[in-house]
């Protein structure tokens, strides 16, 4: 009797039919948000430019300003919802509507990125470039709460909030970015992750209509019913299993890079050695890792191949590269072969300085990035630099940020945030060092 009672109550809590809203309102409010025409056409232009606006200047926050004023969400939404309500005429319409707004949305930023002064690729571009498994939950769990709440009375604020999770407006206007720059990995990656998020959301917004059980239009002749309702399901079959292989790639790829790093991060540690770089191919199913110092043996190469096994690895190609070697002399024999030892030290101090070249270049980079988010910014630099007190030593990025006027805590706030992600260090330590105070 308890359970019963348990039962009912939580299925009048969790119940969607009691808020749920009247079909008519739905396919209205669902239908005026497709068509791409006159103002809905000039906010997209608008939202396109505001996006890639901040994608070149690297800030997180004009970008979700983009995502918030986008409509990309009508026609999506339409195409899952005339889908699910097996309506052929709504979904040529979205179809249509969609393949347009797309189209304007790549030519568009394309447009910009020509005449943009900055061609360099931000960390906000380079993020919209690898889709993952991640990317894909974030769209089906946004849609399902966007037809949810478009289904219900309470409609609240959700649909802003849906944009803002899937990001549709970033991936499109990084493909944008990739045609005008010539890069295409960064086009079809891009593009990839904007067509995953399409396919999910629309996806959710039909699983929804099934479980609310709206009704489905019927024509008077059978067979053209039947004949609809099959391209219907067609489509669907076409929508799920691309999507189905492209979530089951990204979890193998993801699982494979855990697996990978695990293995260099516990295996791959040879003293009297440093690994300068190390690169894991999912595709050709590759570690590669770069050594500098104190060249490795065959034995131990040997056992790093055998552990591969331990970690999921066993069909997987280890490829070591060695090509800073710094071999310590032993004997006399070895001392006398100075030829050989200089060799080597032109190729350390080779490293050394390709090293300090790429800091250098880096560091420039940022504070071009920085100049153009705050003009008050005069000058900037960072090192990485050894902390000790009387239990520890650690190290910690430092860095300097000298302004012309005292900046208000909240800008030193955002700026400080910014550059801990671009850095990719939480814990930098960011010190603000200003000529004149206001």
């Amino acid at each position: 009797m308890i359970i019963d009672k348990l039962y009912y109550k939580l299925r009048e809590v969790f119940s969607l039919f009691s808020q749920k809203e009247n079909f008519d309102n739905i396919k209205e409010n669902i239908s005026a948000s497709i068509p791409f025409r006159g103002t809905n056409l000039w906010i997209l232009i608008f939202a396109i430019f505001i996006a890639s606006l901040g994608l070149n200047m690297n800030s997180t926050a004009v970008i979700i300003g983009a995502m918030l004023i986008s409509p990309l969400m009508g026609p999506i939404m339409g195409i899952g919802f005339s889908v699910g309500i097996n309506d052929p005429w709504l979904l040529r319409k979205a179809i249509k509507n969609y393949a347009f707004a797309t189209l304007i949305g790549l030519i568009t930023s394309m447009i910009y990125f020509l005449i943009s002064p900055i061609s360099n690729s931000s960390s906000e571009i380079l993020a919209r470039t690898s889709p993952n498994i991640y990317d894909v939950l974030i769209a089906f769990f946004g849609g399902l709460a966007g037809i949810v709440a478009t289904s219900s009375k309470l409609k609240g604020n959700v649909i802003p909030g849906v944009a803002i999770a899937t990001a549709l407006m970033p991936p499109l206007c990084t493909a944008g970015f990739g045609l005008a720059t010539g890069q295409f990995n960064f086009f079809f990656g891009a593009l990839y992750l904007y067509f995953i998020n399409t396919v999910y959301i629309a996806l959710s917004t039909f699983i929804i209509l099934k479980v609310l059980d709206f009704p489905k239009y019927h024509f008077e002749d059978l067979k053209m019913e039947k004949r609809s309702q099959k391209i219907m399901w067609i489509l669907v079959f076409f929508t799920l299993v691309p999507s189905i292989y492209f979530g089951y790639t990204m979890v193998r790829k993801n699982k494979f890079e855990q697996e990978a790093l695990h293995f260099i991060n516990t295996e791959a540690i040879f003293p009297n050695n440093f690994l300068l770089n190390k690169k894991v191919d999912y595709e050709n199913r590759e570690i590669e890792l770069t050594y500098g110092g104190q060249k490795l043996d065959s034995t131990s190469i040997k056992t790093l191949n055998q552990r591969l096994n331990g970690y999921g690895l066993g069909k997987v190609k280890l490829s070591i590269k060695q090509g800073f070697n710094f071999i310590p002399a032993t004997t006399t024999e070895e001392m006398s072969a100075t030829a050989s030892a200089d060799q080597q030290l032109r190729k350390m101090l080779l490293m050394k300085s390709d090293s300090v070249k790429f800091h250098r270049d880096e560091t420039y980079q940022i504070f071009k990035e920085l100049k153009v988010q705050n003009s008050d910014i005069d000058n900037f630099g960072f090192n990485e630099m050894q902390q000790v007190n009387d239990s520890s030593s650690n190290k910690i990025n430092v860095v300097i940020i000298g302004t012309k006027i005292l900046l208000e805590e909240e800008k030193q706030k955002a700026i400080t945030d910014w550059l801990r992600v671009r850095i990719k260090d939480n814990n930098a330590k960011v010190i603000f060092n200003a000529k004149k105070q206001k």
